[in-house]
């Protein structure tokens, strides 16, 4: 008995939060995330205030929680950037964002795009700086400007392709890589 409770609680959380997110999302899509408030997410979502904070402290949590679901399945930036073999790279983040429409309010508010970045930097910021610090003469400051240069430039080149409508992202994604494959090159010790 006391499983089964136990279940319908999880299923009942997980329904909670996700109706919550689904709230910010479609918000997103009409104002800036600095004037989304709780009462909005709350009666978009059509719960009250004291649900809302059993399962979020504020729209920040709520916030962090998108984004940390949305690219949990994303690659280290190195990892992607300089596979030789294009059948067996892992999964880029720009390529991600183009695939799937219900992220695409994320990168048109600048506030949002900063708190992505500072995401994507706690997951891949070490592994892409030690690379290249362990395969090329590059100082930690080197090497940390080609990091953010490279995220900045992806969420950007992701915004004007969403706000271009373009959907010719495949072509557009693998000159990019070749861009920064070849500056990379560049700075990469012979062979490695």
């Amino acid at each position: 008995m006391q499983r089964k409770e136990i279940n319908t609680k999880d299923r009942r959380t997980k329904y909670t939060r996700s109706v919550i997110r689904e709230a910010l999302m479609g918000l997103l899509r009409i104002k800036p995330y600095s004037k989304i408030t709780v009462t909005e997410l709350c009666r978009l979502a059509d719960i009250n205030r004291g649900t809302f904070y059993i399962h979020y402290f504020d729209v920040d949590d709520v916030l962090d929680d998108i984004l940390t679901e949305s690219f949990s399945d994303v690659s280290q930036t190195i990892g992607h950037v300089l596979c030789p073999q294009k059948e067996t790279c892992t999964y880029p983040f720009c390529q991600k964002v183009q695939e799937n429409e219900a992220l695409w309010p994320l990168f048109m508010d600048e506030t949002v795009s900063e708190r992505i970045i500072k995401q994507l930097a706690g997951k891949s910021k070490e592994g892409f700086v030690g690379y290249l610090m362990q395969h090329s003469d590059l100082t930690f400051e080197q090497a940390e400007s080609i990091f953010y240069f490279q995220i900045h430039g992806c969420l950007t080149i992701n915004r004007l392709m969403l706000q271009n409508n373009c959907r010719d992202w495949h072509k557009i994604q693998q000159t990019i890589d070749r861009f920064i494959r070849a500056g990379l090159q560049e700075f990469l010790r012979d062979g490695e």
